[in-house]
């Protein structure tokens, strides 16, 4: 798990001391096309996806999903429905891929069922994810 600070620096480039480096730090991007969808410590890479809607999330361990924070915002940053923190993703090399709700406003479901609030979800392929109003499959390889 990364810190806060951690995860905003690679998020906008910026090095230890808040200089920019202009690109974000593939430390924070588990998944390698390259590498048969795994980071090279096995890591298998999650998505969670809308075709309809056009959105495509790459998985990112400790990444915040929500209207106004996290590496995602560009997909929700319209939906009034969507918290501005709504939910979180994990990855535990022993249970996998995890969602958690984080007490968001209009709910975070997982295959139709509300979550309750920080209760960490384990995910699996072919999965529902519903935040808000929106439905995102899990794809996981």
């Amino acid at each position: 798990m990364v810190t806060p600070e951690e995860y905003q620096r690679a998020s906008t480039g910026q090095t230890s001391n808040g200089s920019s480096t202009g690109a974000v730090s593939q430390d924070f991007y588990p998944s390698d096309p390259k590498n048969g969808g795994k980071a090279s410590g096995g890591v298998p890479m999650l998505q969670l996806y809308n075709s309809s809607l056009n959105i495509r999330i790459q998985g990112i361990n400790g990444a915040v999903i929500g209207r106004r924070q996290g590496p995602y915002v560009q997909f929700f940053q319209g939906n009034m429905y969507v918290s501005g923190v709504h939910a979180q993703l994990k990855y535990n090399a022993e249970t996998g891929w995890s969602i958690t709700d984080k007490h968001s406003s209009n709910g975070t479901k997982l295959n139709e069922h509300l979550m309750q609030p920080d209760a960490e979800m384990s995910l699996k392929n072919g999965d529902i994810v519903t935040i808000a109003n929106i439905n995102l499959q899990v794809s996981i390889n």
